[in-house]
């Protein structure tokens, strides 16, 4: 399925590392070719500081969802739940049992504001929620992103923000309009919310390490749950509840899980790859109910100033398992997952204070924020952080580099999401005859994957 909307010419912008170092700006053709609803910039937003109640709604009721709804009651003021929506009743009724038990009368969602269904977030949207929390599978984040700036809501959505380079640029251009609409947004990259994060990377780039010019980025270790398939399910549902395992709705674990390791590292060097080669493959997972994605991926990732970070995620047990992030420099090198950092004779020389809990840390952050007046807006980097783990499985899936450029205007949509209606919908996406699916071959896929 090709993508139309407007490709981005973001060559300029490697011509120097003065022009590449702090983050890269959103072209003016992102914000031109958005969907969103221009005229809507004049709107005004919901403006929530000084209110006693800030109102959530919630959009995908899954595990994640229902965490980052209690992790956002768990907020300092008063808050309340009051819309909730899911593709699946049993997953709504699952989440609102949850909230229930852990916030009691927080939770005021009448059955009204219960909307279930591919078109169950428009009920959301049309609620009188200050706040929206995006927790489906990713890959329908940018259209629900775009409903809530739409919508004039506040946003918090996890990661990654897309599957597709055809959602990471309908992601760039809402936060456009998300901007002028004084639209908070923050994106589930809950390492940037961690003191531990925060100052290990302040003091490399102060200095600590001398020049980095090398990273290296892990997230190894044994894989995730399947749901076996029940009788009588279609198909659309069987992919939605392995949504893991499906490329148009997870795009891959490199995409899925590993974006926050890659993110850490683009932190430090306040940067995006300018190119990436990798490899990658189905070694031992490699049963149907592992779906259509790898469980390996190696990617080396090349930025502007010569820099290269190296990547390995894995999902493959009694392997070596790591979820961590190293960076090297001329004068020592540091782990940032443990706020450590040593100088070149391995002596460590600082450790980091005692680290909170990030997937909580971030919803006060966010909250306080609003009640204070300030507008945190971490779209674009969670947009472009989501696109480096896309260019990394484009290079393991075609075996071959691929720049920047390339990528992010990549010809290839996985699914037409605003066509979805039902679970009677055929998947963009279909088993063979024996229920196993097509996996993507390096060397010969490069018009599947990049187009």
């Amino acid at each position: 399925m090709n993508d139309n909307s407007p490709q981005v010419d973001l060559t300029a912008q490697a011509d120097s590392t003065a022009q590449r170092r702090g983050f890269l700006k959103t072209s003016a053709a992102l914000a031109a070719g958005a969907a969103v609803t221009q005229s809507a910039a004049a709107v005004p937003a919901f403006h929530v500081a000084g209110r006693e109640v800030i109102k959530i709604a919630l959009v995908g009721c899954g595990g994640r969802g229902t965490g980052a709804a209690t992790q956002a009651m768990n907020t300092e003021g008063s808050t309340e739940l009051v819309a909730v929506a899911d593709a699946f009743q049993d997953r709504l009724n699952g989440c609102l049992e949850e909230c229930r038990k852990q916030h009691g009368e927080k939770v005021q969602v009448s059955p009204d504001n219960q909307f279930v269904g591919f078109d169950a977030y428009k009920g959301v949207m049309a609620s009188d929620a200050d706040l929206v929390i995006l927790a489906t599978p990713p890959g329908f984040r940018p259209m629900h992103f775009e409903a809530a700036v739409n919508a004039g809501k506040h946003v918090f959505m996890e990661k990654p923000v897309a599957t597709d380079a055809a959602g990471v640029r309908r992601v760039l251009a809402a936060n456009e309009i998300a901007k002028q609409k004084n639209l908070a947004v923050q994106v589930g990259l809950q390492r940037h919310h961690e003191p531990m994060y925060r100052e290990t990377i302040a003091r490399l780039k102060d200095g600590a390490i001398g020049d980095i010019n090398f990273a290296r980025a892990y997230w190894n270790g044994d894989g995730v749950w399947t749901n076996a398939r029940r009788p009588g399910e279609s198909e659309m549902q069987y992919q939605m509840r392995n949504w893991y395992y499906f490329n148009w709705l997870c795009g891959d674990h490199i995409v899925e899980q590993h974006i926050h390791n890659v993110d850490v590292i683009n932190w430090l060097f306040d940067d995006y790859p300018v190119k990436a080669q990798g490899q990658g493959g189905r070694q031992v997972r490699t049963g149907r109910e592992h779906g259509e994605i790898y469980d390996h991926h190696f990617v080396e990732f090349t930025y502007g100033d010569g820099a290269v970070m190296l990547s390995q995620c894995r999902h493959i047990p009694g392997c070596w398992n790591s979820v961590n992030e190293y960076a090297h420099g001329s004068n020592g090198w540091a782990d940032l997952s443990r706020g450590r950092i040593y100088d070149k004779e391995g002596k460590e020389v600082w450790r980091a204070p005692r680290n909170v809990n990030g997937w909580q840390q971030e919803h006060h952050h966010l909250f306080a924020d609003l009640r204070e007046g300030r507008i945190p807006n971490e779209g674009d980097y969670g947009a472009k952080s989501t696109m480096t783990a896309i260019m990394g499985r484009m290079a393991t899936y075609t075996g071959r580099e691929i720049s920047w450029e390339q990528a992010l205007n990549s010809t290839v949509a996985l699914a037409d999401f605003d066509s979805i209606k039902s679970f009677d919908d055929v998947p963009p996406v279909l088993p063979n005859e024996d229920l196993s699916y097509q996996i993507m071959q390096p060397g010969s896929s490069w018009e599947k994957v990049v187009g």
